[in-house]
């Protein structure tokens, strides 16, 4: 009998169910995150994919069901165990998140200095590294204000970074941002984990990125209250049968011509 070497998934999601209190926003969620993957979190508006993604980051606890990272059931774990999981995250929140008293350098310092023992200079190098990488160097001394909403995204990636993670989430990193300039992180984005060998899940209802950036996705919707497609967002735009998926990913295109007419 042949036994394929198929690796644990990074991230499993069992039988989740998520809400607040009596209310039931997402049930029976069940999919795999492997590693090197570029996972969407996808769906129309208030369909609980930033909920959902609370519960994966230990933000908020799903009703009933299991997250596993490796064999650890994270909800089922000491809170020294989940912490240590924790550390092997980098989150990237809708705005940015940045401290607007902090400078940039600042910012991205702060995981640095709460979580390792460096010393100032190892830090203060690690940071300019870490802007650089985001194309920010010589921004160190900028507060949050000074600069766009592009770069605030960009400067919020270097402090997701900052203690090279295993795994970066990202809530709608390209919300509120100009077609080019959500091109331009969607890029930074895949250069960045193919270099650095990141496993990425990012929730967006954007195409451009949905495309761009993922290779294996889920789709919540919000009238069935579970997910009813996962895989290859291009692979379920080619085959599937579901009028409901194939509406949300076409519909840039219907708008485009809707309006050509």
């Amino acid at each position: 009998m042949e036994h394929t070497n198929v690796p644990d998934p990074v991230i499993k999601v069992e039988d989740l169910t998520i809400g607040y209190g009596e209310k039931v926003i997402m049930r029976n969620l069940n999919f795999s995150v492997q590693k090197g993957d570029a996972f969407i979190i996808m769906g129309g508006s208030g369909c609980g994919k930033s909920t959902l993604l609370k519960s994966i980051i230990g933000l908020q606890q799903p009703l009933s069901g299991k997250v596993r990272y490796g064999k650890t059931s994270f909800w089922d774990a000491e809170p020294s165990e989940q912490l240590s999981i924790m550390r092997r995250f980098g989150v990237l929140y809708q705005g940015g998140a940045l401290w607007s008293s902090l400078t940039l350098a600042e910012n991205v310092a702060l995981p640095l200095e709460m979580y390792t023992n460096l010393s100032a200079q190892q830090i203060k190098d690690i940071v300019s590294l870490k802007l650089a990488l985001v194309g920010l160097s010589g921004y160190e001394e900028f507060y949050p204000a000074e600069i766009s909403g592009g770069m605030r995204k960009r400067a919020g990636l270097a402090r997701a970074m900052a203690l090279d993670p295993d795994i970066l989430f990202f809530d709608e990193p390209s919300a509120g941002l100009d077609p080019l300039s959500a091109k331009l992180l969607d890029d930074l984005i895949l250069q960045l984990c193919d270099t650095l060998g990141a496993t990425v899940v990012m929730v967006t209802h954007e195409l451009a990125s949905i495309f761009a950036v993922g290779n294996n996705s889920v789709f919540l919707d919000r009238e069935a209250k579970t997910m009813i497609a996962a895989g290859d967002p291009k692979q379920l735009l080619r085959q599937s049968n579901d009028k409901r998926v194939i509406e949300f990913l076409t519909r840039g295109e219907k708008a485009a011509g809707s309006a050509s007419l």
